[in-house]
């Protein structure tokens, strides 16, 4: 790895403190109070962090490796990507990292996960996967990169290549087990590739302009059952669709639906947000259909604070 480059790069990094209103709609998921990172990307202080760490938030600090603190305000929280951008209400004392290709990054290449701290708080590893992921949230990347061993701050954590350039930014702790092997802890890293061809959207409006994804409100996940349904939003469209707790999606649109990743394809399939979805489930052994309403996602969340 080039030292000169990574010691550069590991400057860029800020540590990103909010605060979220305690009636936000993602209050009771991720709390309202978060904590992690971000990247200045461009000089005037604008930082790439992961989006789930000041989506609603009403309070955005951002701490430099000098020990420098700044407030900074929400620009722009992507749902599809998971990216959030913010703000840096004043000029950052940090360095500004390159955007490299997630897409030249192969499986066994050098990977370094850096959070805020310097060299004491980023972990040197490699690329150990480049798959799909479906997360329980409404959530799925078509390829995330996945990195071992794993970084145990990675929320916002800079992913950045054996040059010191961003590929990418930490997301999730997840387990994965190889063939043959133990499950062990590795992180989701979301691909830098994706910010390019929604950047300009982003800095304009704070979202991109296609026509948002519908949204159901509620959390599935994948068990031996089948695809569950964990808990809904209250108020949401699963809410108010009567949905609950333990029933199994097992059709969408009149297709049955074996993963995650399928019934969200389903559900985006049929239109934009607004749409009725017709999904099949079973509660208590007996099959029914539930038409769902949905809703644009962004509409449910606060809106960020304008300083």
């Amino acid at each position: 790895m080039n030292e000169l480059e990574i010691t550069s790069a590991l400057s860029a990094v800020v540590s990103l403190r909010s605060r979220i209103p305690e009636d936000a709609l993602t209050a009771n998921t991720l709390g309202t109070e978060r904590a992690g990172h971000g990247v200045q990307i461009r000089e005037d202080g604008l930082v790439l962090t992961i989006g789930y760490l000041v989506t609603e938030a009403e309070s955005i600090f951002l701490v430099t490796a000098s020990g420098q603190t700044l407030p900074a305000h929400l620009v722009a929280y992507d749902q599809e990507t998971g990216f959030g951008l913010v703000q840096a209400l004043g000029r950052l004392d940090a360095a500004t990292v390159t955007l490299g290709r997630s897409s030249s990054l192969k499986i066994g290449d050098p990977i370094v996960l850096a959070g805020h701290g310097g060299k004491s708080a980023m972990v040197s590893a490699e690329v150990i996967d480049k798959r799909e992921f479906a997360g329980y949230w409404e959530y799925l990347l078509d390829e995330a990169i996945f990195t071992a061993p794993a970084h145990n701050n990675w929320g916002g954590a800079a992913a950045l290549d054996s040059e010191g350039q961003l590929v990418g930014i930490g997301s999730l702790l997840v387990q994965q087990a190889e063939e043959g092997e133990q499950q062990r802890d590795v992180n989701m890293v979301v691909p830098i590739d994706l910010l390019p061809p929604i950047f300009d959207d982003l800095l304009m409006f704070g979202r991109t302009r296609k026509p948002p994804r519908p949204w159901l409100g509620m959390l599935t996940v994948d068990h031996p059952a089948g695809l569950v349904v964990a808990s809904t939003y209250d108020g949401g469209p699963a809410d108010e669709a009567d949905l609950e707790v333990g029933d199994i999606v097992v059709e969408v649109g009149g297709y049955e639906v074996s993963d995650l990743a399928e019934m969200f394809r389903r559900v985006w399939g049929i239109g934009e947000a607004g749409v009725d979805i017709p999904l099949t489930i079973v509660r208590n052994g007996e099959r029914m259909t539930v038409s769902v309403t949905s809703v644009d996602r962004n509409a449910s969340l606060k809106s960020p604070r304008v300083h």
